[in-house]
């Protein structure tokens, strides 16, 4: 039986260096897509399209990760800018919320990763803390913390006890969207995770870095469940 194929939402730089070349580049640190096939699955990445493409790039793959990178500009959950916020990245927001949304709709195994629970949580009408204090402690190095399930949640099923995780982050949800459920949090009640509470389909966010670790259960749930995951006709309504 072929691997689901898994899409992976990407960075988009202005500026990268390959060799003697600097230029714009759409792509993903190694991590994702590793973690992808250490799971069981095989992996393509998902370049920003037109948002209204979302539903037709998605009716080629069996389910979807959106990936970390930069702040979602708070303009899509009407807050003013805090100061702290980094610089919009407005391709990418755009692209990554109608990917999601097409994703819902369609009932596509989802897996959002730091900013992708946070697009999550931000597509179904929540809001986000713009900075909190204790996630990052070194610029460009992951900090580790424990992590506690929410009993009853398929988070706390996939991994039910108390689990330190690689993180980095500085922002994180505040108002939960709509459908969600809250189903792990951070020793000081930051959000850790977020679901819908749906036996029947998969949706889960979590707010660390699955991809700097060797811990392969929530991927690996991911890719089982891309391999019952509905057909390019059912995506496109036929």
């Amino acid at each position: 039986m072929p691997r689901p194929l898994i899409g992976i939402s990407t960075y988009v730089e202005e500026s990268t260096r390959f060799g003697v070349w600097d230029l714009p580049a759409a792509l993903a640190p190694a991590g994702y897509h590793e973690l992808v096939q250490a799971a069981g699955g095989a992996a393509v990445l998902l370049p920003p399209d037109e948002p209204g493409r979302a539903a037709e790039v998605l009716s080629r793959v069996d389910g979807l990760v959106i990936a970390g990178g930069p702040d979602v500009d708070p303009v899509h959950y009407g807050a003013a800018r805090d100061p702290r916020t980094g610089a919009p990245a407005t391709v990418r927001d755009h692209w990554e919320l109608a990917l999601i949304d097409a994703a819902l709709e369609a009932r596509m195994p989802l897996l959002g990763i730091c900013r992708g629970m946070q697009a999550l949580n931000v597509a179904l009408g929540g809001t986000l803390h713009q900075h909190i204090d204790g996630h990052v402690d070194t610029p460009g190095a992951m900090s580790w913390h424990p992590v506690r399930p929410v009993p009853g949640t398929r988070y706390a099923r996939l991994v039910p006890e108390e689990a330190q995780v690689p993180t980095y982050h500085h922002q994180a949800v505040d108002r939960v969207g709509r459908g969600l459920v809250v189903s792990a949090h951070a020793l000081d009640g930051t959000v850790e995770a977020i679901e819908l509470p749906d036996p029947d389909r998969f949706v889960l966010g979590v707010q660390w870095h699955p991809e700097r670790d060797k811990d392969t259960r929530v991927m690996a749930s991911l890719i089982e469940a891309s391999t019952g995951a509905l057909t390019p006709s059912s995506l496109s309504g036929g």
